[in-house]
C-alpha cells in the first residue's frame, strides 16, 4: 500500500523515536543534522499514518503498531456515506421486464423496490429475474413484487456503518450489493427508505483510496 511505504528518511526518524521516544521534533532533527521545517512534512506523514504519536510538551513516541495494525484500524474509520451510490429503485407494481430494461440502461446488478410511499419493500437481483425469465410466462405480466425479495428479508446497511461490516455482510450472505437506508417511523411502524447502494465496486473503490497517496496529504 503507497501510504505505508516510508521513503529513507522517514524510516531513520521511526528508528531513532523507537530507541530515544519521547523525542521532540527538535531533537529528532539536530541527529539528522536537519532543520525542524525539513522535517515537519515526515514527521505530519508518520503521525497521520500512526507510525508516530505525539502529545504537547512531550514530543513524538513510536506506537509500536506494524503495517497491517495501520491498515486495519484505517479501514475501521471507514463509513458507508463516504463511498455509497446513488440508488437505482423500481416500484413494486412495475413488471418483470421493466425491471429488465432498467437494469439494463443502469448497469447496475441489482434493483431496491419500492412502495407507492417510496418505501422499501424488497430487492431484485439479477438472478431474480433470469429465474423468472426461464419460465414461458409473460414477462410484461409480471409483477416484480412476485419475484422479489420481501421485506423483512433483505440485507440493508444504514449511513453510518463501517465498509468492514458491510464486506462481511456481503460475503456471508453472497450478494453483490444492498441499500443503504434511513429509518422512518410511520403509523407506529419502521419503515425504510432508500438513500443509497453498497456494492462489491464502492468498497473496492474504499481499498483504493486506502492505497491512495491522497490519504495522508
Amino acid at each position: 500500500m503507497k501510504a505505508m511505504e516510508l521513503n529513507e528518511r522517514q524510516q531513520r526518524i521511526l528508528q531513532i523515536v523507537k530507541e530515544e521516544g519521547p523525542i521532540t521534533g527538535e531533537q529528532i532533527a539536530e541527529k539528522l543534522s536537519l532543520t525542524r521545517a525539513t522535517l515537519r512534512p515526515d514527521l505530519a506523514i508518520l503521525t497521520m499514518s500512526g507510525f508516530l504519536d505525539a502529545r504537547p510538551r512531550v514530543g513524538y513516541y513510536y506506537s509500536g503498531k506494524n503495517g497491517g495494525q495501520l491498515f486495519n484500524e484505517q479501514m475501521q474509520k471507514l463509513t458507508v456515506k463516504q463511498f455509497q451510490s446513488v440508488p437505482v429503485v423500481v416500484n413494486e407494481s412495475a413488471s418483470a421486464y421493466d425491471a429488465i430494461c432498467i437494469m439494463f440502461l443502469e448497469d447496475v446488478g441489482t434493483l431496491f423496490v419500492v412502495n407507492k410511499k417510496s418505501r422499501l419493500a424488497g430487492i431484485l437481483s439479477r438472478k431474480d429475474l433470469l429465474r423468472a425469465s426461464m419460465g414461458k410466462q409473460d414477462l410484461e405480466s409480471v409483477p416484480v413484487s412476485i419475484i422479489m425479495t420481501r421485506m423483512p428479508n433483505v440485507t440493508m446497511c444504514k449511513p453510518e456503518d463501517t465498509i468492514v461490516e458491510v464486506a462481511n455482510k456481503l460475503i456471508n450472505k453472497q450478494i453483490d450489493g444492498v441499500p443503504v437506508v434511513r429509518e422512518i417511523e410511520e403509523e407506529g411502524a419502521i419503515v425504510h427508505e432508500v438513500i443509497g447502494r453498497l456494492t462489491k465496486t464502492n468498497i473496492a473503490k474504499a481499498f483504493v483510496y486506502m492505497a491512495s497517496d491522497d490519504l495522508h496529504t
